[in-house]
């Protein structure tokens, strides 16, 4: 690793200390270096906040030596004014010679403009420093602008003879926790990190569910299901005040408090669905069920990862979880569940 990665590295490491606070921003970190040494860093904490480059320089405590430093910064500084003035603008104002920058902003409204405006100034560029890497951490962002849709996380729970959920014959109304309380902990951990939760209208309508982080500490997604001609009943536990709730549906559109009814042309079009949730500014979305909600992400290859835990026991008889033909990436251990994650490869 040389010396550019190692600071770049260090950028990457803090700026995933912004993880669900900063969507639909991008996780950002930075470090000033000066004579090979760490003299300020800061990340990008809370969205509508200072950016990392801000964070950094205000770190700094002998700001005499920034016109003789190295800023490294993990994401193009921003040439533009939104919630907080151009970071481009700020690095040219200290006279920081040099600036090392992991990638290249997607975001029309920076997208070259930031490094081309430090160059203009004098300030020596270096672009593409562990991009893959840095590109890894920032792929909701990526994908919500390269793609214009948000990136899709399949999350489901199964037996270890490959049932997601009981016969419900006779129990059609009952919710069954398949795996562990570490499982589920962890699952709610999931939820604090992304901005939003789908559902289908039949997962509501059995388990009731309230999808939001009451197991951990964290902010609850935004909520959002899957009903065609708004047959759910008012009392379910999605449409209370905890977190805000979008109702897909082909009725109508119009937001009564925090329950905002979106239409779409047909709730059986994936890349409706995903549009309609780009345009609510929703980078990141876990479907967590049902399996028909699942299956239509996967038939229509309109995933990124899939996080399958299979618990240490057996149905024997019930609904079958879905299969995917992509091998698992990681598979590691959460309590005696077993934890299996897949890429889409797409």
């Amino acid at each position: 690793m040389n010396v550019h990665e190692k600071y770049i590295q260090r950028c990457l490491e803090i700026a995933q200390k912004g993880l669900g606070n900063v969507s639909p921003n991008p996780m950002v970190g930075s470090v000033i270096v000066y004579n090979d040494k760490i003299i300020g860093e800061g990340y990008h904490q809370q969205y509508g906040g200072p950016h990392a480059e801000v964070n950094a320089i205000n770190s700094v405590s002998d700001k005499s030596l920034l016109n003789k430093s190295t800023i490294y910064v993990s994401l193009e500084p921003c040439n533009h004014f939104g919630k907080t003035p151009p970071c481009s603008h700020l690095i040219v104002k200290h006279q920081i010679p040099k600036v090392v920058v992991a990638n290249i902003d997607p975001f029309a409204a920076v997208n070259g403009t930031g490094i081309k405006y430090l160059e203009e100034n004098g300030i020596e560029v270096i672009v593409g420093i562990l991009e893959q890497e840095a590109a890894v951490i920032n792929r909701r962002f990526f994908t919500y602008h390269t793609k214009k849709r948000p990136y899709i996380i399949l999350k489901w729970a199964q037996t270890q003879d490959g049932f997601m959920d009981i016969d419900r014959t006779d129990n059609p109304n009952t919710s069954y926790w398949i795996t562990t309380p570490a499982s589920k902990r962890l699952s709610h951990q999931w939820r604090s990190e992304e901005d939003g939760i789908l559902v289908g209208f039949n997962t509501v309508r059995n388990d009731n569910p309230s999808l939001t982080t009451r197991e951990v500490t964290g902010k609850n997604p935004i909520r959002i299901v899957i009903d065609r001609q708004l047959d759910l009943q008012k009392d379910c536990v999605i449409f209370d005040e905890s977190s805000k709730t979008i109702v897909i549906n082909e009725q109508i559109e119009k937001a009564e408090k925090n329950i905002h009814y979106k239409k779409v042309n047909s709730t059986h079009s994936i890349h409706e669905i995903l549009t309609a949730l780009h345009e609510e500014n929703i980078q990141s979305v876990i479907i967590e069920g049902g399996k028909a909600t699942l299956q239509q992400f996967i038939d229509a290859n309109l995933w990124d990862e899939a996080r399958v835990l299979t618990a240490d026991k057996t149905f024997n008889l019930g609904l079958k979880a879905p299969l995917l033909q992509q091998k698992a990436f990681v598979t590691a251990k959460v309590d005696s569940d077993t934890l299996h994650l897949f890429y889409s490869g797409e």
